[in-house]
């Protein structure tokens, strides 16, 4: 059972044939993702990577299926990438695209959530149930398949602690990239609360950055409905204030942004935190044998 992506998911790809587009598609083509096709206006009608190519999604949806979407397009296009997939009846998008105009997303975030889809990113890693779908751009030889879930606002973070939930002895169930930019589609506390309830995740790896609340918020969900155990990082615990640290996102604008207050806040919310992402593996191996309660 898995969360947003599985072995039936039927992906399309917008911006197929370009540079990126095609790169990762392979990669996903490789790992045995079901790729339908992709979407690039004007190609219709051709092939790409034995894939069909189709104008619009629209298309796309009506001769393939397709259910889930992962967009490469370029930043000035693709809150109109989002919107017209949403508008095409996909039901999860996952948007990679990073420089997204904030202007472009307040419109394409309002649009997908009066719709209720699911919109995953932008400027994310994506998602990848290992073993059976991986819709984004993270390594898949990292992730074997088990029973811990990770939702991740770092790329790079993500790939760490599957790595080492792996050489832990466990797996992962789904791992959730959600994105740095300051409006994205799924929250920190909107993508743990999906694996809460996913009967086949036992426990969550939750790391988040400087910058906003949604760390804050998840903690607090977390406490009041909880029902696995969490293990949460912060990155950026050196950051000075009012300077942004790789993501446009990660920024501290107050008190309450700080790594040391939101490690603070989700330690009171009953999330065992660690102060390095090297301790991640160690953790969550105490935390599901019991010796950490």
């Amino acid at each position: 059972m898995s969360v947003l992506v599985n072995k039936n998911s039927k992906v399309i790809v917008q911006g197929f044939t370009g540079t990126e587009g095609s790169f990762h598609a392979q990669q996903m083509i490789e790992y045995g993702t079901n790729v339908v096709g992709g979407v690039t206006p004007g190609k219709g009608g051709s092939s790409h990577l034995d894939k069909p190519v189709f104008n619009t999604v629209a298309d796309a949806v009506a001769k393939t299926g397709a259910d889930v979407s992962i967009i490469f397009v370029p930043p000035a296009f693709a809150a109109d990438a989002i919107m017209e997939a949403a508008d095409a009846g996909i039901k999860v998008i996952i948007c990679i695209t990073e420089g997204i105009p904030v202007r472009d997303m307040i419109d394409a975030k309002a649009y997908v959530t009066a719709l209720k889809i699911t919109l995953i990113g932008p400027n994310c890693p994506g998602v990848i149930t290992p073993g059976e779908a991986k819709v984004g751009i993270m390594p898949g030889f990292v992730f074997k398949k088990g029973r811990i879930g990770i939702v991740s606002k770092s790329g790079t973070l993500t790939y760490e602690a599957a790595d080492q939930i792996v050489k832990a002895g466990f797996g992962i169930s789904t791992a959730i990239g959600i994105g740095g930019d300051p409006i994205i589609g799924t929250t920190t506390k909107e993508a743990v609360e999906l694996l809460m309830n996913d009967p086949e995740t036992d426990g969550i790896i939750m790391i988040g950055e400087i910058g906003g609340q949604l760390e804050g918020d998840a903690a607090k969900w977390i406490k009041a409905h909880g029902t696995k155990p969490v293990v949460g990082f912060i990155a950026g615990q050196t950051a000075p204030p009012g300077r942004r640290m790789g993501h446009a996102g990660a920024i501290v604008g107050g008190a309450d942004d700080t790594a040391a207050a939101k490690m603070k806040i989700m330690a009171e919310c009953g999330i065992f935190v660690v102060q390095s992402p090297a301790d991640i593996g160690e953790t969550m191996t105490k935390v599901m044998k019991k010796e950490l309660v």
